[in-house]
């Protein structure tokens, strides 16, 4: 069997060990695999890892081409976003291209829009389409868990806990923004682990005036300081929108925002990420032999599982209520 493997859409740490992962478990059965670069950019444009030429045949990648990558982050097959491939013809185009190389097989690592695109091309393609979840944000349905959270997760509180030493000194509320214009994931699970006091979501209609009440009334408990973790999504606005009208509600602390930006993308992956990269990648290479197609390669309950690519993405991933009350309990 020929296999193609790419990373589409965002970056995310655990990329490189998802790609090492499905290496290594063709190449174990007897398969080839070929990278391609830049995502269905790559496809569309026929440019494959190892060959910076295009339209020449695509180099097959050996298990040595991916030693020593789980540890690091980003990827390297590299990745973009591809408007193109949203349209029938970009999609007709992939069909051709991965018939006209005899692929038998594809793997995209990626997110949402990444499986929107496998799905549309799982049905326009004779050949098989598993997909392994590859996105900070943690927002696809079937999986509990995506490749990079874990590590963009650790990586904010990482920054937090260098925050909170400067908002005690100074008596500060820290508006901290993390990514997730849709999805509230990451910033609740930063918040917990970082002991935030309050999370601001997309999925919770939370207003500048009642985070000023709250902050008041933690004031009055004692506070000396606080931290506020803000998805870049919440309906207020991100950060430095909230700060704004935070201080047209009479906050009682002198405030600060601080937007993470794109460096929770980066850095090197996490055990757990690195674990949950090498176990999906595998099991979609296993998928593929047992003739599964139009599947999304998850773990939920820590059994790896085949879920629809529909599905994935069909509807909106909810919050774990518990772990919102849980949040507001801890901030007192």
């Amino acid at each position: 069997m020929k296999i193609g493997v790419l990373c589409s859409g965002g970056d995310a740490p655990g990329m490189n060990a998802c790609l090492r992962s499905v290496v290594r478990a063709a190449v174990s059965d007897g398969h080839s695999v070929v990278g391609i670069r830049h995502g269905y950019q790559g496809l569309l444009d026929e440019h494959f890892y190892g060959d910076e030429s295009t339209g020449k045949a695509a180099p097959v990648m050996s298990a040595r081409s991916v030693s020593h990558i789980s540890e690091r982050g980003g990827t390297i097959l590299s990745s973009s976003r591809c408007q193109q491939f949203r349209s029938d013809n970009g999609v007709r185009m992939a069909v051709s291209m991965l018939d006209r190389h005899h692929f038998d097989a594809l793997i995209p690592i990626g997110g949402d829009g990444t499986f929107r695109g496998a799905a549309a091309l799982s049905k326009a393609w004779s050949g098989q389409v598993i997909g392994c979840p590859g996105t900070i944000d943690n927002d696809l349905i079937g999986t509990d868990f995506t490749i990079g959270f874990a590590t963009a997760v650790q990586t904010a509180v990482d920054c937090i806990d260098k925050l909170r030493d400067t908002a005690e000194s100074h008596s500060r509320l820290f508006l901290v923004e993390v990514m997730g214009r849709h999805s509230g994931h990451l910033a609740l699970y930063t918040a917990l682990a970082a002991s935030a006091e309050i999370a601001c979501v997309p999925e919770v209609a939370v207003i500048a005036a009642k985070v000023s009440v709250r902050v008041q009334l933690l004031k009055s408990l004692g506070k000396h300081s606080i931290i506020v973790v803000v998805a870049e999504g919440n309906r207020e606005g991100g950060a430095l929108a909230l700060q704004e009208k935070l201080k047209e509600s009479d906050c009682p602390y002198d405030t600060r925002a601080v937007i993470l930006g794109h460096v929770q993308r980066g850095g090197s992956p996490t055990p757990a990420d690195r674990i949950l990269a090498t176990r999906l990648g595998d099991f979609a290479v296993r998928s593929l032999a047992g003739g599964t197609s139009g599947m999304m390669a998850g773990q939920q309950n820590g059994r790896c599982v085949l879920v629809p690519f529909e599905e994935t993405f069909s509807k909106h991933k909810p919050l774990p209520e518990h772990q919102i009350e849980l949040l507001d309990r801890m901030s007192c």
